[in-house]
């Protein structure tokens, strides 16, 4: 039996803006620039490379970083809550990879463990930020978003 690693993390913060629209942004909600910034400078503090700048996507914003020498992105967006329910911060980890690997799934495979435990080691540090789950992509993406673990651990 394989065994991947989870790549899609949620958390909730107040810290990050999320109700005031920008003229900067792809559409006037797609939030996350805050986030991604402070993300790659707290990447980068702990002695990560984060070359660049936040762009921005469909979803939110991403951003490259490299650990071990292999480039990942990471994409991180905001689905609101309704007025019982604080929203969420959803991310997840892809590889960097070329336009034609990517059209053939390249990015999905080879996310390595130490990249998403870089991603866990921010989020999970930082008194800004709580309920920090990781999910497999798989899971989230059919609405099991129950089956949560609290670290990046290895799944069956």
């Amino acid at each position: 039996m394989s065994t991947t690693v989870k790549t899609l993390v949620t958390f909730k913060s107040l810290a990050f803006n999320v109700s005031e629209p920008k003229d900067h942004l792809m559409n006037s909600y797609c939030f996350g620039d805050d986030v991604a910034k402070w993300l790659t400078e707290q990447l980068r503090i702990k002695g990560y490379e984060a070359p660049g700048e936040p762009a921005k996507e469909d979803f939110g914003w991403y951003f490259n970083f490299r650990v071990s020498g292999i480039e990942h992105c990471f994409v991180i967006g905001y689905r609101p809550g309704d007025e019982n329910e604080e929203g969420l911060w959803i991310g997840w980890l892809e590889r960097r990879r070329g336009f034609v690997a990517s059209l053939f799934g390249a990015r999905k495979r080879g996310i390595q463990l130490v990249a998403v435990r870089a991603i866990h080691e921010v989020l999970s540090g930082s008194l800004q930020i709580r309920d920090v789950h990781w999910h497999s992509e798989r899971d989230f993406a059919s609405g099991c978003e129950s089956r949560w673990t609290p670290e990046p651990s290895a799944i069956q």
